[in-house]
This record gives structure tokens, C-alpha cells and sequence, in this order.
């Protein structure tokens, strides 16, 4: 479905999309939405939300070398944004059913890419 929508992109280590890839068939393979399979999905959401933060907000900073004043109050920023999504997602999670567990699955593999040929 993104394919077919404009869309930004943030890039992410391949150990980390290897592993994240890894984690998703491992999960659908459990079909369980059991606490540890919560807790796994938990840090993989974390993991690729700081990845993102810091794409999107560091980035920029660091490209027009911002000063480390600058930087410091952007982390800040970015550490408190992060700590409220961790909380949000965290009571998302709790609730998940098996079902819903597989729609988040099936979001994790469409979002993750590989890198094109170049």
C-alpha cells in the first residue's frame, strides 16, 4: 500500500532490518500476542521509533552543524518525545490480541525496505 502513496523514508542500520525482519517471521511464526512476544515487539517499536527521531530531527541538525547547545536541547526534546510514545505504546500493547499482533506484523514488513541497487 505505501508503494502506491508519496512517502518519506528514513534509513536504518541492516543489522537492525535484518533483525527486525528476523523478529516479525519469528513472531507471526508464534502467533501468540503473549507477554514475551509483547515485550519483543515492544523493543523492536522502540528501536526503529529512536531511529527515526533521530533521523528526522538530528539529522537536519547535524547536516547544517549545529552547535552542541543546539544538539543537547534537540536530544532533550527528542528523549521527552520518545519517553511519551514509549508509554503510549506500551498500553497499546498490553491489549494486543493475536489478530493484532499480525496487523502490526504485517505494518513492521511493509514499512522495512531494502536498500535499492545502486
Amino acid at each position: 500500500m505505501l508503494k502506491q502513496q508519496s512517502h518519506i523514508v528514513a534509513p536504518i542500520p541492516d543489522e537492525l532490518r535484518t533483525r527486525a525482519l528476523y523478529t516479525v517471521g519469528e513472531l507471526r511464526e508464534r502467533g501468540k500476542a503473549d507477554r514475551e512476544a509483547i515485550d519483543t515487539l515492544y523493543g523492536l517499536i522502540v528501536e526503529l521509533t529512536e531511529q527515526g527521531l533521530d533521523f528526522f530531527f538530528l539529522e537536519p541538525l547535524r547536516r547544517l552543524r549545529a552547535s552542541s547547545m543546539v544538539m543537547g536541547m534537540a536530544r532533550m526534546g527528542i528523549g521527552s518525545m520518545l519517553k511519551g510514545s514509549k508509554m503510549v505504546v506500551h498500553k497499546v500493547l498490553k491489549k494486543l490480541d493475536d489478530r493484532s499482533l499480525a496487523a502490526i506484523l504485517d505494518f513492521i514488513e511493509e514499512i522495512i525496505h531494502e536498500p535499492e541497487p545502486g
